[in-house]
């Protein structure tokens, strides 16, 4: 019997592309999303991969005896028309977290800002406060759960990030965290970022120089070459101390991500531009002069569209990121405070109303460009032989109802690195 399984009769969106190089740049190669109309997939199981990819006209299986004899007996998924996508990568979350932020809700609904809130000591410190007091264990339970309810939306591959530790001990036990819950879920690819410049711990003495001297230095020997993140902004990590912190994190030969320019234009974004950060996200406040300097870089700009939908309704200008052929990514930014949704295509939907982008750009900046965020697009992010198995199934024939909806039904299919993760019954044949 094979493990190979196969997926037929599928409107594959494939995002492959032998005109436009990635990460995909301006609205022609950002709307470029490979589209088989009516299409097929070979997966093998047993390594994970996608082996063939192509037209049901070119199969020349078109039965089920015919393939049981090309393949050995395979499991076939009759996707009846319906849309097959790559299993999305989330690139920024904060998915590892204790505790909730429910009385923070409902302050900010009753007219508190979230600056005020943060300022105040609530906020990232609320849930630093039950991170520390967390064990491992349960800490990587609740990100487990987290991760389960992201792979239900259809996310395959997602980054992590610490930085709700803000001293050295609490730091590691979360990347230590991400690493359990990643064994708890093995077929997805997580990807750790040591967000040691969140917040300010105002309560710590000498706290940046500690950051710096101290927790830098010991995640550096303990986790080699992982990528070092900031929260440049009024109220967390001024632009002098985000300076010192990754002067030292580069030359220790860490990555750079920063969150720049969530209400603020500090000057991070410049900054982490002529450092070579890999990311630069947020964006909201931006502005007009950094725009055309993002698009000229290999830096890859990050828009967070549900933070703006659940602070304050601001966003990051998409649109003119795009014209200008800036490389742009979305992610769900999912965390307890300022964007609580696992979703990725509740993501797409403000994106495409709020953003100003067209739904096959939005999709583009959350598969294949998200993909180069984490250097994995040789591996996913798009549909392709020879890539992993990661795939969805929705219950829609024309992918722009992906954004059209939103607070959306689930997939019907997941598969991650060629496991069937879930499966509705429509499809078991």
């Amino acid at each position: 019997m094979s493990n190979n399984f196969l997926i037929i009769n599928a409107r594959i969106i494939t995002l492959a592309s032998e005109t436009h190089t990635n990460p995909r740049r301006g609205p022609a190669a950002m709307r470029d999303l490979g589209i088989i109309e009516d299409g097929y997939v070979v997966i093998d199981s047993d390594r994970g991969v996608i082996t063939q990819v192509g037209r049901m006209e070119n199969w020349a299986s078109h039965d089920i005896a015919t393939a049981n004899l090309k393949f050995g007996h395979p499991r076939i998924i009759d996707a009846e028309h319906r849309i097959l996508f790559p299993g999305f990568v989330d690139c920024h979350t904060h998915a590892c977290w204790a505790g909730s932020r429910l009385d923070e809700f409902q302050q900010k609904l009753e007219g508190a800002s979230y600056l005020d809130i943060l300022k105040s000591g609530g906020g990232i410190m609320a849930t630093v406060r039950d991170t520390r007091n967390a064990s491992q264990q349960q800490l990587a339970a609740v990100t487990t759960k987290h991760l389960n309810r992201m792979l239900t939306f259809g996310t395959t591959t997602a980054e992590i990030k610490s930085g709700y530790g803000l001293n050295t001990e609490t730091e590691l036990k979360m990347l230590r965290v991400i690493d359990e819950a990643h064994s708890e879920l093995p077929e997805m690819i997580l990807s750790k970022t040591a967000l040691i410049a969140h917040a300010v711990d105002t309560d710590q003495v000498d706290f940046f120089n500690t950051t710096i001297i101290e927790t830098l230095p010991e995640i550096s020997k303990q986790f080699p070459g992982i990528t070092i993140d900031a929260y440049c902004e009024d109220g967390a990590w001024p632009l002098d101390q985000t300076r010192k912190l990754f002067t030292r994190a580069k030359s220790l030969g860490h990555p750079l991500r920063i969150h720049t320019d969530q209400f603020n234009s500090l000057g991070a974004t410049q900054f982490a531009l002529e450092l070579g950060a890999i990311s630069v996200d947020h964006l909201e406040a931006v502005t007009a002069n950094d725009i055309p300097l993002i698009a000229n870089s290999k830096t890859i700009a990050i828009a967070l569209p549900a933070s703006g939908f659940n602070t304050d309704d601001r966003y990051a200008p998409a649109r003119k990121l795009i014209d200008e052929r800036a490389a742009l990514a979305i992610a769900t930014n999912y965390n307890p405070g300022s964007a609580p949704s696992p979703s990725i295509p509740f993501t797409l939907a403000i994106a495409c109303r709020k953003l100003n982008m067209t739904p096959a750009e939005a999709i583009t900046a959350a598969t294949i460009n998200a993909a180069c965020v984490l250097n994995l697009q040789d591996r996913i992010g798009s549909i392709e032989p020879g890539k992993r198995a990661d795939l969805t199934i929705w219950d829609e024939k024309d992918e722009r109802a992906l954004a059209y909806e939103f607070a959306t039904v689930p997939p019907l299919a997941v598969v991650v690195g060629g496991f069937i993760y879930t499966l509705d019954d429509s499809l078991k044949g």
